[in-house]
């Protein structure tokens, strides 16, 4: 089981070069990624935020082993075709350590959506993160991409150069446990991240539902983010492939966040 980070770039941590010290350092006491959020607004009293794919490509510079991503954009507030070319370009930047987290977003009662009037209501903007993973893929594959939708029009263009890696960059779906939709959605690609699952007995429902869904769980993760302190071993005989450390998001400070980072993860094994 991998152990990673999952950081918002949020008012302490709302500074490239912090974030940047803050991956290193990861990298460096055995962390194995390093995640960020992706918001434009946030709760009270959040008040600076971040553009985390900017701050990625500085990571990924500055970085050389560690797994790095957006946990989780989105899509609905991004055109699928400006992600390509960024997700493309991070990924050769980093030689092949991207992964793309999704999600469907939430207003959260911040207005994060509906402040810049995108879609609000829930089942449109499921299907409209279905059909941007089509068009996203479609044209992360290189080949011609041919699609009119509901949400997205992409009319006969392919996009090169293609990812680093001949496998492509990891896709994986944010899941709220245990909302079924989203756990469907995920087995269609590489990954789900599930939000709220506060137990590992839960674990075998969700393989569950995956497998039930298509999901080859061979070659598949599962991502959870574990309270700071959980035993990892519990996780991993579950069969968590990623337990992540969340810091924040409020009242972020960095010297507690460096120090977080440098004592490393907790590698117990059974």
């Amino acid at each position: 089981m991998r152990r990673g980070l999952f950081l918002p770039p949020f008012d302490g941590l709302a500074n490239p070069d912090r974030l940047v010290e803050l991956a290193t350092k990861a990298e460096s006491s055995g962390w194995d990624g390093f995640f960020l959020w992706d918001h434009l607004l946030y709760a009270p009293p959040v008040r600076d935020i971040l553009d985390s794919y900017v701050c990625l490509a500085a990571i990924a510079a500055a970085t050389s082993t560690i797994q790095l991503g957006p946990m989780v954009t989105p899509l609905i507030r991004r055109r699928p075709a400006v992600v390509a070319r960024q997700a493309v370009t991070l990924d050769l930047l980093s030689h092949g350590r991207l992964v793309l987290g999704f999600g469907i977003g939430d207003d959260g009662g911040k207005g994060e959506l509906s402040s810049f009037g995108e879609i609000t209501d829930a089942p449109s903007r499921g299907r409209a993160l279905s059909e941007g993973l089509d068009v996203l893929t479609g044209l992360l594959s290189g080949d011609e991409v041919r699609h009119v939708g509901e949400f997205y029009r992409a009319d006969g263009v392919n996009f090169l150069p293609v990812a680093a890696r001949p496998t492509g960059i990891p896709i994986w779906l944010a899941a709220r446990w245990p909302n079924p939709a989203p756990i469907r959605r995920a087995a269609k690609y590489q990954g789900v991240v599930v939000i709220q699952m506060t137990s590992p007995a839960e674990v075998s429902s969700l393989k569950e539902q995956l497998v039930r869904a298509g999901a080859d769980l061979g070659n598949f993760d599962i991502v959870v983010l574990g309270a700071d302190g959980d035993d990892p071993r519990v996780w991993a005989d579950a069969g968590v492939t990623w337990l992540l450390t969340q810091l924040g998001p409020y009242e972020l400070k960095f010297s507690e966040a460096i120090d977080r980072v440098a004592a490393g993860p907790s590698r117990q094994r059974p």
